[in-house]
């Protein structure tokens, strides 16, 4: 299997932030983040198998991530990162600290949940299903963007940004059909992804940022997440779930001024190399 498609940034010797996609995104998406970053960090963007630059179907169960990133983090030479995953890359954020405290200087989960309750599983099943009708050709790309949209989103930003969110979702919509069977599979993964006996395992300090009005990861399971990581929580009021395009602004600030505090709770491991921890 090849090195996920990736991209690093940055100075060289200054500590790694991993910056893992939602389930729907691709590297470029964190652009705004990853410049914000890139002045005080190395900054690693990669695409998760299934995803748009990662060729190769992605793994059923959603820890399966977790080796490909140790994969690609050997590949580059880098022992140790900070990592910050949004949403379904929250989430693979979480079982790689979980499962590699070592190579973890500290996680930010942002919308990222402790586990699926029923009903966000049901929401995510009707997202599966608009899949498999495109797929089957019994149904059209715009209407998985437009029930994504729809969630990820508030209203409020829905409408002062309609012109944005309508070209994107044309980009969306001429995507080739191999990245919609990939989301098929990263959308069924969500089924395997409850945390909660993991979180015990996560020995970095943490912190969950969280959307007030995200209506895919609610915020009583955001808040679930910070619990049982001991994190330190963030909500952005007013937001959708997609938090790192409705509210790049204060996500940043929330995201720098942890970074920062960090110097001092999570020295390097040492003999690790410059730019590692």
């Amino acid at each position: 299997m090849s090195v996920l498609a990736h991209r690093l940034d940055g100075p060289e010797g200054a500590p790694v932030v991993l910056l893992l996609n939602g389930g729907m995104m691709s590297m470029g998406a964190w652009e705004e983040i990853a410049t914000a970053l890139g002045t005080r960090y190395r900054v690693l963007r990669c695409d998760l198998r299934g995803q748009l630059l990662s060729p190769g179907a992605p793994p059923e169960d959603i820890r399966g991530h977790v080796p490909e990133l140790v994969l690609l983090l050997d590949h580059l030479g880098i022992s140790r990162v900070h990592v910050l995953g949004t949403s379904f890359g929250g989430e693979v954020g979480v079982l790689f600290a979980a499962a590699h405290p070592e190579r973890t200087a500290t996680l930010i989960a942002v919308t990222a949940v402790d586990f699926f309750d029923a009903a966000m599983l049901e929401d995510v099943d009707r997202l599966r299903a608009l899949v498999a009708a495109f797929l089957a050709g019994e149904g059209t790309a715009t209407a998985v963007y437009d029930y994504v949209a729809e969630g990820a989103f508030s209203p409020e930003y829905r409408s002062l940004k309609a012109a944005d969110l309508a070209a994107r979702r044309a980009l969306v919509s001429a995507l080739p059909k191999a990245w919609y069977e990939g989301l098929a599979v990263l959308l069924a993964s969500l089924h395997t992804s409850d945390l909660r006996g993991e979180l015990g395992a996560v020995t970095a300090p943490a912190l969950v940022v969280s959307a007030e009005r995200d209506a895919a990861m609610p915020l009583e399971r955001s808040e679930g997440l910070a619990q049982g990581l001991k994190a330190r929580h963030e909500v952005v009021a007013g937001s959708g779930h997609a938090l790192i395009v409705e509210a790049t602004g204060p996500l940043l600030s929330h995201v720098l001024a942890f970074l920062d505090d960090s110097r001092n709770l999570a020295p390097p491991v040492p003999g690790s190399a410059p730019g590692t921890a």
